[in-house]
């Protein structure tokens, strides 16, 4: 099931990127969905009915979790579950940056086993599953193996690092950035980075693709406090997101928790 789920994410997300493309650069129309939220822009919505359609149709028995759908409790008896986000970083698609990716994920019993993440602009594909290993663009990828964490390269925000989150001590990391959250973790999956990490509860859809990922390209994934990451949750949301080579996880975690 994971491979034909895959396929299906694969083929649609490729069919978003066309969608998202027609609009990008293009001043699309802009509407603010309020601070929690952000902006949502005609090509997210038009992204999200073309999904919706598609892969519905594909699967009717699946439940359904997207960003710019109403969400109902109908998805919570599902046994598997889409989780979407049709555009991730929509700021970057707005400002005409190439970082903004789609993000389709399948989730069964509250693990991802199907997902991929697609960047049409860069025409970039990350793609993995239970039974098939992380891929960019068809070939293999592999976390950071780096193991001190001082002077590593992590994906986060300026504001992740005030001292007062961190009650084991601040680490001495170099920092770097993406808008969108699903891209940050396939840059860890990918090893360009050495890591990512966000302290803020986060949306299930922002990081279900990416988590399975970085998961399977060596990352440990979980929220700020070490957990395990659960999906199709009630309140869609998890406590932050570390995806990190085990020995930088180790400590991030020891430095949060202390």
């Amino acid at each position: 099931m994971p491979a034909h789920d895959l396929a299906l994410l694969t083929d649609a997300a490729r069919q978003a990127g066309r969608i998202a493309l027609g609009h990008w650069k293009r001043n699309p129309r802009v509407w603010d969905k309020g601070v929690e939220h952000g902006p949502v822009t005609e090509a997210d919505l038009a992204v999200n009915d073309m999904l919706h359609a598609i892969l519905l149709t594909a699967r009717p028995d699946y439940g359904w979790l997207s960003e710019e759908t109403p969400d109902t409790a109908a998805r919570l008896s599902a046994e598997r579950t889409f989780i979407i986000d049709p555009i991730d970083g929509t700021r970057a698609f707005i400002a005409g940056e190439e970082t903004f990716a789609h993000s389709l994920a399948v989730a069964t019993q509250g693990k991802i086993t199907a997902a991929v993440v697609y960047l049409p602009a860069m025409d970039r594909l990350y793609t993995a599953s239970t039974t098939a290993p992380p891929l960019c663009d068809g070939q293999p990828i592999a976390a950071s193996t780096r193991t001190d964490l001082a002077g590593a390269d992590i994906l986060t925000t300026k504001t992740t690092l005030e001292p007062a989150k961190w009650p084991g001590g601040v680490p001495d990391i170099h920092r770097s950035f993406r808008a969108s959250l699903a891209y940050r973790l396939c840059l860890a999956a990918e090893g360009r980075h050495d890591g990512m990490l966000t302290l803020r509860d986060t949306w299930e859809w922002d990081i279900a693709a990416g988590s399975l990922i970085a998961e399977k390209a060596g990352c440990v994934v979980t929220d700020q406090r070490g957990k395990p990451l659960c999906f199709n949750t009630a309140n869609a949301k998890a406590a932050g997101v570390l995806a990190l080579p085990p020995s930088l996880h180790a400590d991030a975690v020891r430095r949060l928790t202390a």
